[in-house]
Parts: C-alpha cells; structure tokens; sequence
C-alpha cells in the first residue's frame, strides 16, 4: 500500500483508493486477534505514507474499538491526518461473526470536493439507498473500498462480472449526477465461508451521467495502480 501510495503521488493523483480490510483480507479470524484501533498501528503507517507524498488517502482497515470489531474506512489528508472513518452497515451474513455493524453514513468535507465514503456492499442493490444518502448529504463523489470475489469456477467470459454493480452503481450516478467508483482488491481468499474464493480487481468507475466511464481489469492476481481522471458534476 504505501508503495502505491508514492507511486500516486509521483504520477501526481490528487488522492488513492485503496481496497477493503487491505490489512488482513475480508472475513479473515486473525482480524479477530490482530485488528488495531484506528488511529493505532496500521493506520499510523498509511497516514505517514499521505504526509510523506503530500497525497488523500482512502484506504480500507480493519478496525478494533473496545470489545468491537468493524469493517472500516478511513480517509486521510496530504498531512498525514485522518479526517473522517466510516463503519461499513452492510454486513453480510456470512461476516457477522467478525463484524459489527456501522450506524451512520458518511461525508467528508475536503479540498478536493465532500467525498462520500462507504465500503462495497453498501451499494449492493439491495442496500444502495445508503449510497442515495450520501448523495443527498451533499456528496460530490462516492469513493467506496471493496473486496469483490467470486468462487473458483467463476466463467467471466460467459458471464462478465461486475452486473450487479454497474447495476446499483449507474443508478446512484444517474439520480444524483455524482461519480461513483469502487476499487477491489486481487488474490485468493484464504479464511471465512468464502475460502477458496478469488478477489478479482474489476474496479469500477461510474461518471455523473449513470455512464460506465470504466471498468478495469479482471484478474485474480498481481496488483497494479490504475489512473483515471473523474470529474465532478457538481
């Protein structure tokens, strides 16, 4: 991560979105042990990253408070601060032995514009009004780490991935004429119901007209920085 970090700066990206749980993967029982409070260890580590390149930071952490356990994300500015964490509310059946459910939505004034903030299933179709209330908070954009994964004999050439998304995702942007993306992480799932599992990238970006700007690559490893300039409507 703060590789990519200084990469983004170095290519002069105004911020990074890095996936959910980057720290320990979705669903994984060490989080249970391992996760640390935000601001704590891991957080420290993405924050010098931002202050160090001067760059926004949206990265997704799990995130210890007391007795709790979240899937959590935060941003942080080009100064190293975290100025505002979200607690994902969509958690999935299979996830709730781990996580705790969020309680608010989230909106972030910055330099850049007010930044919605969520996390993947969020803006699943069945719960995307969560996304139809950032918009109508007064977000300019949706930025949203994600963890997208299908089972091992997933065939994307017969049924692309990505429907249901582009789906929730378009009828957010289109309504509320904001961008939405989704950025997804790569590699095997290595714990929880979904074991054995990929995440397979396809992050998504969706343009204030309810219009695929663009869909990224599928894949089920390697990790690459993507770049994309997205324009605010508003």
């Amino acid at each position: 991560a703060v590789a990519f970090i200084q990469e983004a700066a170095e290519r002069r990206c105004d911020i990074i979105v890095l996936p959910e749980c980057l720290d320990f993967g979705w669903t994984n029982s060490s989080a249970l042990q391992n996760a640390q409070p935000i601001p704590g260890r891991f957080s420290d580590i993405l924050c010098d990253a931002a202050r160090k390149n001067g760059i926004h930071v949206i990265a997704g952490l799990t995130e210890r408070s007391s007795k709790e356990i979240y899937n959590s994300a935060i941003l942080i500015s080009p100064e190293g601060e975290i100025m505002g964490k979200h607690r994902k509310i969509n958690i999935l059946d299979i996830a709730r032995h781990i996580y705790s459910r969020g309680s608010s939505c989230t909106v972030i004034d910055t330099e850049l514009g007010r930044i919605g903030l969520n996390i993947c299933a969020d803006n699943a179709p069945s719960t995307n009004e969560l996304g139809h209330a950032l918009a109508l908070m007064g977000a300019d954009i949706i930025l949203s780490p994600c963890s997208w994964a299908v089972p091992p004999d997933f065939d994307n050439e017969k049924t692309p991935y990505g429907a249901i998304w582009k789906q929730s995702y378009c009828e957010i942007a289109q309504r509320h004429h904001i961008p939405v993306v989704g950025v997804s992480n790569t590699g095997l799932v290595k714990d929880g119901a979904w074991k054995g599992w990929w995440c397979i990238g396809a992050s998504l970006v969706v343009s204030p007209e309810g219009k695929i700007q663009k869909q990224f690559d599928y894949t089920r490893e390697g990790s690459q920085l993507y770049i994309i300039e997205v324009q605010l409507a508003r």
